[in-house]
């Protein structure tokens, strides 16, 4: 009798673990969602960051590259004499563009961002091999390729647009390089970024008259490693805290050069590149966008 209990439970136990039920609703009662009645003021738009990068290939492969692969872009500017610029990505979702990195506070820039990719091949195919004899340890300005004028007008007007309508703060509009100087390069040493901001008023860029004003041989020669680390801090820039120019600390100097004082990216600190470092933070103070 026993035995034929404990059989009884053995058959009827495993069914009803594999029972499945539904979730009850919560209600049968419909409620109204009230958007109008009060409305909160601790608040702001969720994009904050525009990167624009270069696709390092030709038009087909581009294509190819970001809407059938694990790497997108919101949107795609090839270099073809039309009036296309390609939505790739809804702006409301999130593009895998970024990578790992971060600028001015946030690492995970693919939640906050929207990325522009431009078709460029980068480095002239001459020059694609030549850092490896460990002769040089970064392209210099003479490598890049240059950008159709055409595509810079379609990056004009698309940023513009981008920026007008998410408030994007100008210090905010950036390069690849510049949230991942270790990984990343593009768009490059000929991306016109000092253009962009004269005549579109797109982006940042320092004052002449600041710049001539920090250019303090004395000033820069008592200026400490970690005072001047602190100031690519303060502008957005990721950077350690050793006590050295190491090769991550030259990387972020190198990507800071590209976009500011591209003709001589050399990583290496040296007077000119302290001193529009130093007329950027006096332009741009207290306009980091936390929140």
């Amino acid at each position: 009798m026993v035995k034929n209990i404990f059989l009884a439970f053995g058959l009827t136990l495993p069914l009803i673990g594999c029972v499945t039920t539904t979730s009850p609703v919560a209600t049968t009662k419909s409620y109204i969602v009230d958007s109008k009645t009060y409305q909160a003021t601790g608040k702001s738009e969720r994009i904050k960051t525009i990167v624009l990068h270069y696709t390092v290939s030709d038009n087909d492969r581009s294509i190819n590259t970001l809407t059938t692969g694990k790497v997108s872009a919101h949107y795609l500017i090839l270099d073809n004499d039309d009036d296309k610029i390609y939505n790739l990505v809804p702006e409301n979702e999130r593009a895998w563009h970024a990578g790992d990195g971060g600028f001015a506070g946030r690492t995970i820039l693919n939640d906050t961002s929207i990325g522009i990719e431009i078709v460029n091949a980068g480095i002239a195919p001459e020059y694609q091999n030549a850092l490896k004899d460990g002769q040089l340890a970064y392209h210099p300005y003479d490598h890049y390729l240059a950008f159709d004028e055409l595509q810079i007008k379609k990056v004009a007007e698309l940023v513009q647009d981008i920026t007008a309508r998410y408030d994007i703060s100008p210090k905010n509009i950036i390069g690849h390089s510049d949230m991942a100087p270790s990984r990343k390069i593009d768009p490059g040493a000929k991306f016109p970024w000092q253009q962009l901001y004269k005549q579109y008023g797109i982006g940042a860029w320092y004052d002449d008259a600041d710049k001539l004003a920090f250019m303090d041989i004395n000033a820069f020669a008592t200026a400490t490693i970690p005072e001047i680390k602190q100031q690519f801090r303060d502008y957005g820039y990721q950077i350690n805290n050793s006590d050295e120019w190491d090769k991550a600390s030259r990387d972020v100097i190198y990507a800071f050069q590209l976009h500011f004082r591209p003709l001589n990216p050399t990583g290496e600190i040296d007077l000119e590149t302290y001193a529009i470092l130093k007329a950027l933070n006096k332009k741009y103070a207290n306009t980091n966008d936390f929140y």
